[in-house]
């Protein structure tokens, strides 16, 4: 945004009727401008380089070029902060998680009523996830992917695919204490672990992401091996109607096992359990998963407070919280009762965090052990995974 001026907003949308309900609520706001409105993809690409917006909300399904294409395009050519609106159907919540790995920030989701368009009922989360989202800086333009190929093909000029990764960082200094281990190892990740074979009690990690989250996880959870020794329960801020699909994508790219997890069920090793979005996730002291549908808990369903706090009870020192990009201060709680019951705490790095909110708040706490990229995130677990079955080995746990 300039210094001084408002927050300027490109409008993507087929529907006139749905453009003039954004424009209105958009311009409600004395913060914010809409200095453009395309009627599909195509026009989105071309405006979003003529207008320069500080941020642009997106719908999916558009004639010409759809949102998945417009996003993809504008995030390798002219990056901009992108905001999805779309609906939160099985079909719409696939799509969307698609547009969030190639570089999106976040999404609103459109009342589920077909004839009922009213956006004024999310009219608050709209306008303040426009605000969060123009303050993202993107440093770095998305990877070209075959269906960028294949639109570039289908133009007179075609060029060959850039080789670079998508990366939006919010402009804040590190607050990295002095004591904190700033892990950036050199040599790939090592996915082996010989004949360790979970006896009796296992490491439980616990990961927690908000904004920027589904591309992250997409890149993270598939460096965890088949024969992971420990379990992992992933906290991510979505609605209920998308962590179903999320854990399904997953699932789709990844090596190890990955659920969305269910009532009652006892907790294995070699598993990812992805908390469902309209639930709060809990771990007995036996370690059966609860599912709590109360609700927010300081402003978070799920939260990940609380399924550290109960993680930290169940797993002691044979736990691991790991806070990822996000928005907020959800896990700086959680990650304080990981440690004091003898935990391991991670932190994701500013550089590689869309958001670095959530990563600064637990690093705020003082009781995180290391920061990393997330490149390095499963390197640096698998290093304590190994460093716990070895203490075991001679006792000291």
């Amino acid at each position: 945004m300039n210094p001084g001026g408002k927050i300027r907003v490109l409008i993507v949308d087929d529907s006139a009727f749905m453009r003039k309900v954004l424009v209105s609520i958009i311009t409600s706001d004395p913060q914010l401008e809409v200095v453009g409105e395309a009627r599909d993809g195509r026009e989105a690409v071309n405006l979003s380089e003529s207008t320069k917006p500080n941020v642009i909300t997106m719908d999916i399904n558009m004639p010409h070029m759809d949102g998945l294409q417009a996003t993809e395009i504008i995030m390798s050519s002219n990056p901009r902060p992108i905001l999805i609106v779309s609906s939160e159907t099985r079909e719409g919540a696939d799509i969307t998680l698609k547009a969030l790995e190639l570089g999106a920030i976040e999404f609103v989701a459109k009342p589920s009523s077909g004839i009922d368009l009213d956006m004024n009922t999310v009219r608050e989360e709209l306008l303040r996830k426009l605000k969060m989202a123009a303050k993202v800086r993107v440093v770095r333009t998305a990877t070209r992917s075959h269906l960028q190929k294949e639109i570039a093909a289908s133009s007179p000029r075609t060029e060959p695919a850039s080789p670079l990764v998508a990366k939006v960082e919010v402009s804040s200094a590190a607050q990295t204490a002095a004591h904190i281990k700033i892990d950036t190892p050199a040599a790939a990740p090592n996915s082996t672990f010989g004949g360790v074979k979970p006896k009796g009690k296992f490491p439980v990690i616990v990961v927690a992401a908000s904004t920027g989250g589904p591309a992250t996880l997409m890149k993270f959870v598939p460096m965890f091996p088949e024969n992971f020794p420990g379990a992992v329960l992933l906290i991510q801020h979505m609605p209920g109607n998308f962590t179903g699909q999320f854990g399904e994508q997953l699932a789709e790219v990844s090596k190890i096992k990955v659920k969305e997890a269910t009532q009652g069920e006892m907790l294995q090793p070699g598993h990812v359990y992805v908390c469902p979005g309209t639930h709060h996730l809990r771990l007995t002291p036996t370690g059966r998963i609860t599912l709590d549908d109360g609700p927010r808990i300081a402003g978070y369903r799920p939260c990940a407070d609380v399924t550290m706090e109960t993680v930290a009870t169940f797993a002691g020192s044979m736990g691991i919280g790991v806070i990822l990009t996000g928005m907020g201060n959800d896990g700086a709680r959680g990650v304080q009762a990981i440690k004091a019951g003898g935990g391991h705490v991670f932190a994701q790095d500013e550089t590689s965090s869309i958001i670095f909110g959530m990563p600064s708040e637990a690093i705020k706490t003082g009781v995180v052990d290391q920061v990393t990229s997330i490149e390095h995130m499963y390197h640096s677990i698998e290093k304590r995974v190994l460093y716990i079955y070895g203490a075991a080995k001679v006792g000291a746990l």
